[in-house]
């Protein structure tokens, strides 16, 4: 036994094996609601035994067998469950020395499993967020402004459906991986954009979550290493998170990535993510996040050379649009072209998607961006007001209307 502080043990663990020790009971009981329920009791066990008798080396080891007996427990007091038990015997045999074993990482079984087209696509993320990480229903919540009773009531479902539907804990074939890994990717990126919109981390339902889906990315990499877009994801999510601190002025006013300081860009994220996408080059098999992570890539690189290189971002989204044919992409297209190869270039591009892209605030700010730039100051002091009109975040309505104001005046 240590004399490790008990809370900040429990923590730890919590961080580095809720999702392995989740994982593992729920591949081999069946029920994942089950195992997250043994693993909670016995983190409270835990806080109140280490407390009195030190923490233990291998505190994983511990809460592994506590969870289990609970588990068990369980499954004994319910007749339909009888299966498990027999299920749970076998884990027992397979680490009857739990205090040596060393408990294998199906965390990857476990983010497919929350992805499974079986389950509701708006509960992928949640899901990986509460039994994955650990996460209470109530900050996730929060984070995605639901109410606490309906999220509890989503995540209770989708639970329910892996245990009666008889969801497997596997890593798909390969005939089936890149589409299902694409499904885990995108819940990651999901968390990633709710912490993302929450810049300066003053919102408490939202603070940390950038953080949670960077370690979820990570954990992707290091379990499925030949995977590209892993790879991708990572490297994009690090890139955007290089510039955090330079996202707003000293006053809190939005500041646009063209105009960002990079001085406060973190160089030591920049190159942790060209490892992620020089990775993921290797691969040659290129994918939605590395091509985004690539266009980020040329925005970084203004900070060696105090310039962006434009053809080569108009070059990437030409890629990006052939690949997903996503309005986001197309518009950051035309917004390249504009820079690249003048403004009217740009607004042509844009007038091409006008009927699909009428409620997209991006449409709106780059086309009021290239009116502006020919001229047209009517037409842009128009677009640039649906623009703030479909804006969501106050500080950029405010950028925007100070940027509508000067064209105006000037």
């Amino acid at each position: 036994m240590g004399n490790h502080d008990p809370q900040r043990s429990v923590e730890a663990v919590v961080r580095d094996s809720y999702g392995r020790l989740v994982s593992f009971l729920a591949a081999r009981s069946r029920d994942l609601a089950a195992a997250e329920d043994a693993l909670g009791d016995a983190l409270c066990a835990a806080l109140e035994t280490w407390r009195d008798r030190g923490v233990p080396d291998k505190p994983d080891a511990w809460l592994f067998t506590a969870a289990r007996r609970r588990l068990t427990d369980h499954a004994r007091r319910s007749a339909v469950r009888t299966e498990a038990v027999a299920s749970l015997r076998v884990l027992a045999d397979e680490l009857a020395d739990v205090a040596t074993a060393e408990i294998p990482d199906e965390r990857l079984r476990l983010l497919f499993v929350c992805a499974h087209p079986a389950i509701a696509a708006d509960v992928h993320t949640p899901l990986m967020l509460q039994t994955v990480l650990g996460l209470d229903a109530a900050r996730i919540a929060s984070a995605f402004c639901v109410a606490p009773a309906t999220m509890g009531q989503r995540l209770a479902r989708a639970k329910a459906k892996i245990r009666l539907a008889g969801i497997p804990f596997e890593v798909p074939s390969t005939r089936d991986l890149p589409a299902r890994l694409d499904a885990v990717l995108e819940a990651i990126y999901a968390a990633y954009g709710v912490g993302w919109d929450d810049v300066a981390g003053a919102d408490p339902r939202r603070r940390g979550l950038s953080e949670e889906a960077i370690w979820l990315a990570r954990l992707v990499v290091r379990l499925l290493a030949n995977e590209p877009e892993g790879h991708g994801l990572l490297a994009l999510m690090l890139h955007c998170e290089a510039r955090r601190a330079a996202r707003r002025g000293p006053d809190g006013a939005y500041v646009p990535l063209s105009e960002q300081d990079v001085a406060l860009w973190s160089r030591a994220l920049i190159d942790d993510a060209e490892r992620e996408l020089a990775v993921a080059a290797t691969r040659n098999a290129a994918g939605r996040f590395q091509l985004e992570a690539a266009i980020q890539s040329v925005h970084a690189h203004r900070a060696v050379t105090g310039r962006t290189n434009w053809d080569a971002i108009a070059l990437f989204y030409e890629a990006l649009v052939q690949h997903t044919g996503a309005l986001g992409a197309r518009v950051g297209r035309a917004a390249a072209l504009g820079n690249a190869q003048g403004a009217a270039v740009g607004l042509t591009a844009l007038d091409a998607m006008a009927a699909t892209a009428i409620a997209y605030q991006p449409y709106w700010a780059v086309r009021a961006h290239l009116l502006a730039e020919l001229g047209e100051s009517e037409a842009a002091s128009d677009a640039y007001a649906h623009a703030i009109e479909l804006s969501e975040d106050p500080d950029v309505r405010a950028f925007l209307l100070e940027r509508r104001t000067a064209r105006r005046t000037a």
